[in-house]
């Protein structure tokens, strides 16, 4: 007897009818199941064609195959993965909508152009500014954006007193950003007050003459100190520190004060001289072009200027867009009324500092005015500290910034080393810093306080 066979017997049912069993009925069984499998491959197979009659796929098999049935549902997979991601892709919203930019390929030098030298007295100045001064070359991409800052900050004040044209009255306080990988250039375009060529000469062309802190002696002056708090720039080296990366540099740019104004190009390379002519097609603000050294080219990527971007410079007062999309998106909290802090923006700004996922336990939003001005948001974990966490010599969660603007990330100094598992910001804009922005200076003041 064979294992797929079954001897003849017979069964009596309830009606009394005897029914036979063949030997070989098992047999019947693998017939049926291939036989409706065959059917079904067959209505696949017909839906398959419908589909490719339809022209939904322009697909057709360079190698025949020899099971039809998997040919079919490999096409028929494809087809229905195709249009499910189409009616994903219609439903979802359009990308272009929140695109906005307005840097143009349209400024173009005219006439002829002046040639001048850096008023600083040697060459050797230069070249320890630009090249000597910073310990990271992607802080020039914070002091652009600080300069920027600062120009819209001018333009702001400006506005309150009167003192634009109507042409710039109107324009809108942003920040723009491009990259170019293929001609290894990063752009940076402001529409604040811009400058004259007296201002060009002024303050591009002497090494250490900050424009931003002459407008601020003036605020002073005239009585306006509260507005200066928004003003970055103190020592007008920061615009040098572009030759840290770009073989040369153009500057475009047309004041925002005088009526009809002409447009000038300012460039140089860096060697201690540099030209200004008259241009067209510049809009009122500031562009800046960086043509980037080779080993630098990493500086035209977009993901690395957006990732320098979220590090030094996302709390300035102003819109950054990269690209056509806004970068910075984080209010800096610790400027606004603790009462006007919900736990929900305080739940997502610790998120971004700490870079983690669980929620604070207790938050302090601390200010004071004297004897510095100084403001601090500091959070302390959900989770606690383990055993052993305390005694490792590990960062501080803290970073220190000046006016908006990253000076050190997780800072030594500013609590007590059992408080390292707290994660903060302290924000301060009379606290003495190094040339580069980079350090603090050792000040008795800061020791007391």
């Amino acid at each position: 007897m064979t294992p797929y066979s079954l001897p003849i017997r017979t069964q009596t049912t309830s009606s009394g009818i005897i029914m036979n069993y063949t030997r070989h009925v098992v047999w019947c069984l693998p017939v049926f199941m291939a036989m409706a499998a065959f059917a079904r491959s067959q209505r696949v197979a017909r839906f398959g064609n419908v589909l490719l009659r339809n022209e939904t796929l322009f697909i057709r098999p360079s190698v025949q195959r020899p099971v039809i049935l998997k040919q079919q549902l490999t096409g028929l997979g494809v087809h229905l993965r195709l249009l499910s991601t189409r009616s994903e892709a219609a439903a979802s919203p359009d990308p272009e909508s929140d695109y906005h930019t307005i840097i143009k390929d349209t400024e173009k030098g005219t006439g002829s152009s002046d040639k001048h030298e850096f008023q600083a007295e040697t060459r050797m100045l230069l070249d320890i500014v630009a090249k000597s001064l910073y310990s990271e070359k992607e802080v020039f991409v914070r002091e652009l954006i600080s300069n920027a800052s600062d120009a819209l900050e001018k333009l702001r004040y400006l506005r309150l007193t009167g003192e634009v044209c109507e042409e710039s009255d109107a324009r809108p306080l942003e920040i723009h950003i491009a990259t170019d990988k293929q001609k290894r250039m990063l752009t940076i375009q402001d529409t604040g007050v811009g400058m004259t060529k007296e201002d060009l000469v002024s303050n591009l062309g002497t090494i250490a003459r900050s424009g931003s802190k002459a407008f601020l002696e003036q605020l002073k002056t005239s009585g306006a100190s509260e507005d200066s708090s928004s003003i970055i720039g103190q020592f007008g080296v920061g615009f040098y520190s572009s030759f840290m990366v770009a073989d040369s540099v153009e500057v475009f740019t047309k004041s925002s004060q005088v009526e009809d104004s002409p447009g000038f190009r300012w460039s140089s390379d860096g060697t201690g001289t540099y030209e200004i002519q008259e241009a067209e097609g510049v809009q009122p603000g500031t562009k800046i072009v960086l043509h980037l050294k080779q080993e630098n080219r990493e500086f035209s990527d977009e993901d690395t200027v957006s990732g320098i971007i979220k590090k030094y410079s996302n709390f300035v007062g102003s819109p950054i867009f990269l690209n056509g999309k806004q970068a910075n998106t984080i209010q800096p909290l610790w400027l606004m009324d603790a009462k006007d802090v919900t736990p929900e923006m305080h739940d997502e700004f610790y998120r971004f500092i700490g870079t983690s996922y669980d929620r604070p336990r207790f938050t302090l939003h601390y200010k004071t005015d004297a004897p510095l001005s100084l403001r601090a948001l500091l959070y302390f974990p959900e989770g606690k500290p383990g055993l052993f966490e305390l005694s490792r010599d590990t960062e501080t969660g803290v970073s220190l910034y000046s006016r908006k603007v990253l000076i050190k990330n997780k800072t030594d100094n500013i609590l007590p080393k059992w408080l390292r598992f707290v994660k903060g910001v302290v924000d301060s804009e009379d606290i003495p810093l190094n040339l580069s922005r980079e350090l603090l200076q050792n000040s008795a003041l800061i020791r007391r306080k």
